[in-house]
C-alpha cells in the first residue's frame, strides 16, 4: 500500500508538472529550477542574476523556503516579481506549488523565471516542476566530496555551479577531485566556476542563461 500511495503522488505530481510545462512553453517562457544545500549561495546568485540583467530580461522568482520571508524580501528590493512559498516543513517544493505560485506571476510579461528550491540535495532533485533545466549549485566551503554524497542531484542536473571560488586558495578544497566525480556522474553538463562575492565567472553564467533565453524564443 505504501508503494501505491508514492506512485499516485509521483504521477500527480508529474501530470501537473507537464502542465506546468505546457504553460511556461506557450509563455515562450525560460524556467530555472536552482537546488543546493543551504547556505550554498542560490539567493547571492539570484541577486546578482537581476542586477546584471536589470533593463535586459523581465524575471520572475519563485523563493522556496520551510518558513520565513527572509530571503524575498532581499529580492523584492530589485523586483515586484517574487512570490515566496513556505512549504511549512516539507523538504522540496512541487509541481502544485507551483502552478498556485504563477498563478500570481504575470508570465506573459517574462523572459526568465527562477525558482529556489528548498535547501536540500536530497529530496526536491525527485520532483519535477516543470522547468527547463535542473542546476545543482555548491560551494567550496561546503567541501568537494557532494557529488559522492549526493549524486542523484548532480546526476539529474543540466548545470553545475561551483560557488565561492575566491575561497579556494584559503581552504583545503579539491576542485580536480570535485569535477572529476561531477564529470564521472554526469559528462554533458557543464560546470561554471564563480563567486558571487567578488563577480568572477558571473559573465560565464549570465551568458549560459542569455543564451539559453534565446533558444526558448
Amino acid at each position: 500500500m505504501k508503494i501505491e500511495v508514492i506512485e499516485n503522488v509521483l504521477k500527480y505530481n508529474k501530470d501537473q508538472a507537464d502542465k506546468n510545462r505546457k504553460l511556461f512553453k506557450d509563455s515562450m517562457l525560460l524556467v530555472l529550477n536552482l537546488l543546493s544545500s543551504p547556505g550554498s549561495g542560490k539567493t547571492s546568485l539570484i541577486l546578482e542574476t537581476l542586477k546584471r540583467l536589470k533593463g535586459k530580461k523581465n524575471i520572475g522568482v519563485i523563493e522556496g523556503d520551510i518558513s520565513s520571508t527572509y530571503d524575498a524580501e532581499k529580492i523584492g528590493k530589485l523586483t515586484d516579481n517574487v512570490i515566496q512559498i513556505n512549504t511549512g516543513g516539507s523538504c522540496h517544493l512541487n509541481a502544485s506549488m507551483i502552478e498556485k505560485a504563477i498563478s500570481k506571476l504575470k508570465i506573459k510579461r517574462l523572459d526568465l523565471l527562477i525558482i529556489e528550491n528548498v535547501g536540500n540535495l536530497i529530496c526536491p532533485s525527485g520532483f519535477d516542476l516543470g522547468e527547463d533545466h535542473k542546476i545543482v549549485m555548491s560551494s567550496v566551503s561546503e567541501g568537494d566530496d557532494k557529488p559522492v554524497k549526493y549524486p542523484p542531484v548532480f546526476i539529474k542536473s543540466d548545470l553545475i555551479i561551483l560557488n565561492k571560488i575566491d575561497l579556494l586558495k584559503i581552504s583545503d578544497f579539491n576542485q580536480n577531485f570535485f569535477e572529476n566525480k561531477v564529470k564521472e556522474l554526469n559528462p554533458l553538463s557543464d560546470i561554471i566556476k564563480l563567486s558571487c562575492k567578488t563577480g568572477i565567472g558571473m559573465e560565464e553564467w549570465i551568458e549560459w542563461v542569455l543564451n539559453r533565453c534565446k533558444i526558448r524564443n
